[in-house]
């Protein structure tokens, strides 16, 4: 297989062959068509997260299962489907509680004892997350895929796996956004841009969109937001609470730092819940006024929209070839996997759309 591998962090990935082994039981190995460029890729990049090198990255992939194991039963060779890194073991206290996010098994790698899935020059080969999507080819636990009609594009079929997994499921499972609710957005990147159309659907009757970029706050309209707040220019709080007379009933963070996630408590209403999506640095520390819980505000998280990627994302396959979400739309540019050390580069200034890396 070809893939484009991270050796150390901070520097370019470069494009090499990688040796996968054949599947055990519970795994597959996948024909990668499509692999999104995704911001969470950016940061591990740069080595803000502690990750096992060398590494694969690349968390949002579609592809078609090439050869499955022998335990295998949710897929077969030729099925197009999607991965996932919410990958879960239907065993553990979590997925027996119906919160397979949580899953304590996830067969990200195989065990110790058992030889590495990847190898190159007769070294191990980490996948990010379980996945490694910018490669031709991913060899990953069963429990990470789920088969999608084969009528879906593959481009779009490989951001159902985080981006709108994550950005449609924290407004759907977590938040719970009802119809008639105001909705205020903090950062309209690819997971942000699916919470403005997860609301939108839902029937809330204003979302606002709050960010610095004026280019993704323009394509924040798009996706079904209503008002636009340019957070470089102006106090996002003071313009959401006059835009909306005291509050929002929701505010979703979706950017991961503890300034905005103070931003989007003060914005909500009394008895309004923040529910925080975006990913933050461990030193990351919130101040709340601790009498702003008297009038039963909640703040709470997400972790990859509290999904169930295998019933979720059928469901949005549907929604999109009956005409009803927008994904194409997410779409920047198509480009070939010698491409992605750019496309990575651009993420600094993206207007929140997707790169994808295309294998077919």
């Amino acid at each position: 297989m070809r893939a484009a591998v991270l050796d150390a962090f901070s520097t370019p990935l470069i494009e090499q062959e990688v040796a996968a082994d054949d599947p055990a039981a519970d795994e597959v190995l996948v024909r990668v068509l499509a692999s999104g460029v995704c911001h969470s890729d950016r940061t591990v990049h740069l080595g803000a997260q502690e990750r096992p090198l060398p590494l694969i990255l690349g968390h949002e992939a579609s592809g078609v299962v090439v050869q499955a194991g022998s335990a295998v039963t949710s897929v077969r060779p030729g099925d197009m489907v999607v991965a996932c890194s919410a990958a879960f073991c239907g065993r553990c206290d979590w997925c027996l509680r119906g919160q397979p996010q949580h899953c304590a098994v996830k067969r990200g790698s195989r065990d110790a004892e058992a030889p590495p899935r990847l190898t190159a020059a007769g070294h191990e080969v980490h996948a990010f997350v379980g996945l490694g999507g910018f490669a031709s080819h991913m060899l990953l636990s069963d429990q990470s895929v789920v088969k999608v009609p084969g009528a879906m594009p593959a481009g779009v079929a490989a951001l159902l796996g985080c981006a709108v997994l994550t950005g449609m499921g924290a407004v759907r499972h977590r938040a719970g956004v009802r119809y008639g609710d105001t909705v205020a957005i903090i950062g309209c990147g690819g997971v942000g841009l699916n919470a403005i159309q997860g609301a939108r659907l839902a029937g809330a009757a204003r979302v606002i969109a709050v960010d610095l970029s004026a280019a993704k706050l323009d394509r924040a309209t798009q996706f079904g937001a209503t008002d636009l707040v340019d957070a470089s220019a102006e106090d996002p709080v003071g313009v959401v609470r006059a835009l909306t007379g005291g509050g929002v009933d929701h505010a979703l963070e979706v950017v991961g730092r503890a300034k905005t996630i103070e931003q989007a408590f003060a914005m909500t209403r009394t008895r309004g819940t923040v529910t925080v999506v975006g990913v933050t640095r461990p030193e990351e520390l919130v101040a709340i006024p601790a009498i702003e819980f008297m009038n039963e505000k909640r703040l709470q998280g997400s972790r990859m929209g509290s999904s169930n990627f295998r019933l979720d994302i059928p469901l949005y396959c549907d929604m999109y070839l009956s005409g009803r979400l927008l994904l194409d739309e997410l779409i920047s540019e198509e480009i070939g996997l010698s491409e992605v050390n750019r496309a990575l580069e651009q993420l600094d200034g993206s207007d929140g759309a997707r790169s994808v890396i295309r294998f077919d």
